[in-house]
């Protein structure tokens, strides 16, 4: 499936990344038009990458990247617009496919993508799921377009509020661990400049060791743990204080969450 006219409807963060991927997939910048209520931000990506603004009409490929509380009022006014042939992409927390297809015309296939954050610095996390009309060839298309910032996986919609409460809302769990790290660096007398400059670089540098060492989470810990050592002192406290079961209970209420938002 070969799409040449990508329309952009919602240009925030994540649609501004999009942008961005669709720009490194090889399509011209007067080919994407996008389509944003803010015209400050409208001017502003005119600017920075010389998008076109206008109407979807003639689009072959829509990416939804609205706030996912405008979806239907959004729907309402580009569903008349919509071509019968078009690929709607979504990129909206907690909307299933299946909503967005009740929303639309009969003809129009629905891909969802569960995006994250590290996109804009093409380090993100993408989950493509499918509805029910497309075909997959459409599934491959998207792939390739979210690889351009990041990773991608292809699963099943059942599985996306799961993944949302995991690689969506994830970013998240990681900058408040870095703001309890410098907090606590900062209570045992160091100061911020430092404590910010060690522990980033702390988690960065980590984070780096588990994608590129091909070593499992277990294994680089207990390579960094030696018996009765200062980290063993510290992962005690952690297991005392049920690390595991606070980490599940946390996601388990984004994952509800989620579940809450899509019905």
């Amino acid at each position: 499936m070969t799409f040449t006219n990508p329309a952009i409807v919602g240009a925030g963060v994540i649609g501004e990344a999009i942008i961005a991927s669709l720009l490194r997939s090889g399509f011209s910048a007067d080919s994407i038009t996008i389509l944003e209520k803010r015209l400050e931000r409208v001017d502003e990506l005119r600017g920075k990458y010389g998008v076109d603004t206008g109407t979807i009409e003639g689009s072959d490929v829509i990416l939804l990247a609205t706030k996912p509380h405008d979806l239907e009022k959004t729907l309402e006014v580009i569903s008349k617009s919509i071509k019968a042939s078009s690929l709607l992409v979504s990129l909206l927390a907690g909307v299933r496919s299946g909503k967005i297809e009740s929303l639309i015309p009969a003809s129009v296939r629905v891909v969802r993508v569960m995006p994250n954050t590290p996109l804009l610095i093409s380090k993100g996390m993408s989950v493509v799921a499918g509805g029910s009309r497309v075909s997959e060839s459409d599934i491959a298309w998207v792939r390739e377009l979210m690889s351009k910032s990041g990773r991608v996986l292809v699963m099943q919609e059942k599985d996306m509020d799961a993944v949302t409460a995991t690689s969506g809302s994830g970013p998240a769990y990681f900058f408040a661990f870095v703001e309890a790290m410098i907090s606590a660096a900062t209570r045992l007398g160091l100061d911020e400049s430092s404590a910010k400059t060690l522990v980033s670089q702390t988690l960065v540098g980590a984070a780096a060791m588990l994608d590129q060492s091909g070593k499992e989470a277990r294994e680089l810990r207990e390579n960094v743990t030696s018996p009765n050592g200062t980290t063993a002192a510290a992962l005690d406290v952690f297991n005392a204080k049920k690390l595991d079961e606070i980490v599940y209970e946390a996601m388990k209420a984004a994952r509800d969450r989620s579940i809450e938002l899509s019905n």
